[in-house]
């Protein structure tokens, strides 16, 4: 039987690749906020969330932002 590995704190978003993300609706920059996890497409309005470090670039996973 397999031991349970203990929880580890989710690993860091790398900066390099959130400079080479871009929106997949818009493709324009987008910015990110450490704060709330999130990558946000001013021009689709949308805010992408970062889930254990990976960004999840899925529209119907973002939220909208005004």
């Amino acid at each position: 039987m397999p031991t349970p590995t203990p929880h580890r704190p989710p690993p860091l978003t790398d900066p390099k690749l959130l400079e080479l993300l871009v929106c997949p609706l818009t493709k324009t920059t987008l910015e990110y906020d450490a704060e709330k996890q999130e990558l946000i497409s001013r021009a689709a309005k949308l805010a992408y969330p970062i889930r254990d470090g990976f960004p999840i670039m899925l529209p119907e996973e973002a939220r909208i932002v005004e």
